[in-house]
């Protein structure tokens, strides 16, 4: 059995908050999501990636121009201003309104604004607390000597600028996915609603 294998087992471990001979899984998770909730900012630079197995399998290395941010966002739909004029009540409401884009790639966003000099790889979901949720992003740094004589980045060098906004992580090419599948079956009930009218 590997260290991959060893360290993603606590980590299941640890979501699932099992105790052990040893450990209290669930009391190590508790006490890193208070550590994450105390912290100032919601986008932090992390010395080294609390879940190293997922940081791997989306392309992390232990090389100069490679780094790993934890971002916090809120739980919850986004805010919308309550129209005032020309609605019937029940179009007033603020409720069952959701998010066009998942939390995953709202956290890949703010991380890329935040580092303007790097591209997304991915992220995974570190911790999640009653308010909060907790990803870790992998960015690359473009413009670093190591990325452009790297093989499996250089790719990241030209061409691939913003590539969390405009959906070109797995996260964000989920919510697009979803978004083009809505549209589709939108137009469509539109169009049998036309026909049956016309008839």
């Amino acid at each position: 059995m590997g260290a991959s294998k060893y360290i993603s087992k606590t980590i299941q471990n640890e979501w699932k908050s099992l105790e052990d001979k040893n450990y209290n899984y669930g009391s190590l998770m508790q006490k890193r999501e208070i550590e994450f909730r105390k912290e100032k900012r919601a986008i932090v630079k992390v010395d080294k990636p609390t879940n190293l197995v997922s940081a791997k399998k989306i392309g992390y290395k232990s090389k100069q121009g490679i780094f790993v941010a934890r971002v916090r966002v809120r739980k919850g739909s986004g805010t919308y201003h309550r129209p005032k004029n020309k609605r019937r009540p029940k179009r007033q409401g603020q409720a069952k309104l959701t998010r066009k884009v998942s939390i995953r790639a709202i956290a890949e966003q703010r991380a890329s604004k935040k580092f303007e000099n790097a591209e997304t790889i991915g992220s995974y979901k570190v911790a999640e607390d009653g308010r909060s949720h907790y990803y870790e992003v992998v960015l690359v740094d473009r413009l670093a000597s190591t990325i452009v004589n790297d093989k499996e980045l250089s790719f990241l060098v030209i061409g691939q600028q913003g590539r969390a906004e405009r959906g070109k992580t797995f996260a964000g090419g989920t919510s697009k996915d979803d978004n083009k599948s809505n549209k589709r079956k939108y137009v469509r009930k539109k169009k049998i609603n036309k026909n049956n009218a016309s008839k």
